[in-house]
């Protein structure tokens, strides 16, 4: 008798930076979601969709859960908030160093409430010793009744093949949802802009990254090259300098980085080009929030 097909959807959540998106990139096996060490990189819901010959697995992505200080950080904790419904599996991602906050423990009770199966996944096990990763275990086990528990570590991609084998057997059966050659559903307009943003997160200072969104104002494929203009949006006039930088230094390295991921993204030679604009408290301006894409 043949195997029947299994699918479903599965939400990872977490605190901002356990590394939520660096897991997706890994099961994807290509740069979908943005990485840098700063909390709430992620701002939208991101599918990374796995297939192999009998299971299609896919996973949505979500912003940090944080307590929000303006207009933007509520829609993004509304995003991962909502992304516990309608989903077959939570994957709750915590960081092996870190104690269990009080936020967790109202996330493990919401998953709770939900219905959903759920499956604990314990990130950065590279950066603790064995004997020191099971009491973790046992205080997260002691807040709910977790179909597995994974030890993992999504930077090294040890353990992801662990939790890709769970996941697969706590699938439903189910249709194909999508076909196997995509990997998410984003554009490559909205990658390319993310990637734009990831590079300025690496390079800028704490106060400014937060401040900033970046949104391509045009696309234009050629034969052999594809050229690319971006403006990258900041809150204070201050800002606009730091990004631009000395003799336009910063901005120059920011483009150079972006637009060698952008390469290997399209597989195909990049022109880029970027502008620094202001828009004072654009966080809180629904118009700009909804013109970025977010569903308010």
């Amino acid at each position: 008798m043949a195997k029947k097909f299994k699918s479903g959807f599965v939400a990872i959540i977490g605190m901002a930076n356990v590394g939520k998106s660096t897991l997706l990139n890994a099961v994807a096996g290509q740069k979908v979601a943005i990485v840098s060490d700063k909390p709430q990189t992620t701002r939208n819901r991101i599918l990374a969709i796995y297939n192999d010959k009998g299971h299609q697995i896919i996973f949505t992505d979500t912003p940090g859960i944080h307590k929000p200080h303006n207009k933007l950080g509520e829609v993004m904790v509304k995003y991962a908030s909502e992304a516990m419904n309608d989903v077959d599996i939570v994957v709750l991602l915590v960081d092996a160093t870190k104690k269990i906050t009080e936020a967790e423990r109202q996330i493990i009770a919401e998953i709770e409430k939900s219905g959903a199966d759920k499956i604990l996944v314990i990130n950065k096990t590279d950066l603790v010793k064995k004997e020191e990763l099971l009491p973790v275990i046992a205080n997260y086990s002691s807040l709910g009744d977790f179909t597995a528990i994974v030890p993992m570590s999504a930077k090294t991609g040890d353990g992801v093949d662990i939790l890709l084998d769970e996941l697969k057997q706590n699938l439903p059966e189910g249709p194909k949802f999508y076909d196997d050659e995509l990997v998410t559903d984003q554009q490559e307009k909205q990658i390319a802009s993310e990637i734009i943003r990831e590079k300025l997160l690496w390079f800028l200072d704490k106060e400014v990254p937060h401040g900033i969104a970046v949104e391509i104002e045009k696309m234009q494929e050629l034969p052999d090259i594809t050229k690319i203009y971006a403006v990258i949006y900041c809150e204070k006039s201050s800002h606009k300098g730091i990004i631009i930088g000395k003799n336009g230094e910063m901005l120059k390295k920011v483009a150079t980085r972006a637009r060698g991921d952008i390469e290997k993204m399209l597989d195909k030679k990049v022109y880029l080009e970027l502008w620094v604009r202001v828009k004072d408290d654009w966080r809180n301006s629904e118009k700009m929030i909804k013109g970025f894409g977010f569903t308010i």
